[in-house]
């Protein structure tokens, strides 16, 4: 086979409405939480690690765990606890425990009940583990009688949720890391995957719900959609038609790239890379799990991961990673890179698994 990289470039957007995601911004806070005195210190972990070690810890404490996130200055993970029996458990596991007032259940509660009774297109929720609270985020869009709507569900909710307002817009970035793109817009290729021994990439759902046949940035046709996942997800999957280089990597646009050899579930903390068609290569920070964005047109997706990354329209779909694991693909973000924002993205792990697809 003939080994050629898809070429990236910065390309214009056409036939898409596209526009960035509001900023959610969490503050911080310490209350409802205090960490038991004189607790061991912990040995340092790697955020991947650490990941390993809460899913662990998850399922040891059951009903008693309460969250996790890591630590990168101590390099160590964090968990929320409800008692000190649990706490020891934490501390002898080699994370460190933080007895906070707000359980998993109250949390994911919290959820439901927005779900049900706050589902207004230009607003999001997230669990945000370091404040132990669903932070709930309004847009510019949502008016005066919607706001008091979602203020009187917020705050029957209590100490589990806090509201805020912002003055951005909820949309999605439609416009691997390389360029792609169709009639419908131009994307960024998420990761190169297999299915029963035949090459795929995975991309956002957005965009293959947009586009069903995908061209490189030359305009030469290499792939046709399998499966479309949005709303509720937003994953697709692309068959590769054409005899294209298809590796485990991504593009770092300086004339590397960083292999992938694996996938990895987010952790609150994680230090993430996002490559992307438009503005390329930027890292930051995991600041939240589990978050829900409820588009402008209605279009509702759950289960997103929050950063601190900044994308623009045509990043949609590239690859969030760390190190050499796969994370998650962009959805939707808030800002530019010049100014700074925040992203959303589908986690690669639950992408793999819907379609039956490796990373390799």
């Amino acid at each position: 086979m003939k080994h050629r990289r898809i070429p990236g470039r910065q390309a214009v957007l056409t036939g898409a409405t596209v526009a960035a995601l509001v900023a959610v911004g969490v503050t911080f806070q310490t209350a409802n939480a205090s960490e038991p005195a004189k607790t061991r210190q912990p040995a340092p972990l790697s955020a991947l690690a650490a990941g390993k070690l809460a899913a662990t810890l998850g399922e040891d404490l059951g009903t008693a765990a309460a969250g996790t996130y890591y630590e990168a200055k101590s390099r160590s993970l964090v968990v929320n606890v409800l008692d000190a029996a649990a706490a020891k458990t934490v501390e002898a596991a080699g994370a460190k425990p933080r007895i906070v007032e707000n359980s998993l259940a109250e949390l994911t509660g919290a959820h439901t009940t927005l779900k049900a009774d706050a589902t207004i297109p230009g607003t999001a929720w997230v669990t945000d583990p370091t404040t132990n609270k669903v932070v709930v985020t309004a847009d510019r869009t949502v008016s005066d009688t919607e706001w008091a709507k979602l203020a009187k569900v917020v705050g029957g909710l209590g100490k589990v949720a806090e509201l805020q307002r912002t003055k951005g817009e909820f949309k999605p970035f439609i416009a691997g890391g390389d360029t792609i793109g169709g009639a419908g817009g131009t994307c960024s290729l998420g990761f190169n995957v297999v299915k029963d021994g035949a090459p795929y990439f995975l991309t956002a759902g957005h965009c293959t719900d947009a586009i069903s046949t995908w061209s490189d940035s030359a305009g030469t046709e290499i792939g046709a959609n399998e499966t479309s996942s949005f709303p509720g997800n937003d994953y697709g999957l692309v068959k590769y038609t054409a005899d294209v280089d298809h590796p485990s990597e991504v593009n770092l646009y300086n004339g590397s790239a960083q292999r992938i050899t694996g996938a990895a579930d987010a952790t609150v903390g994680m230090k993430v890379t996002r490559s992307g068609t438009t503005t390329h290569v930027h890292s930051g920070t995991v600041t939240g799990l589990d978050a829900t964005v409820n588009y402008g047109n209605g279009d509702v997706v759950s289960g997103l991961i929050q950063t601190d990354v900044c994308a623009e329209p045509g990043d949609s779909g590239g690859s969030l990673f760390s190190g050499s694991s796969a994370v998650g693909l962009t959805s939707g973000g808030s800002g530019d890179c010049t100014a700074g924002g925040e992203t959303f993205f589908q986690p690669v792990t639950e992408a793999l698994s819907a379609t039956g697809t490796q990373l390799g």
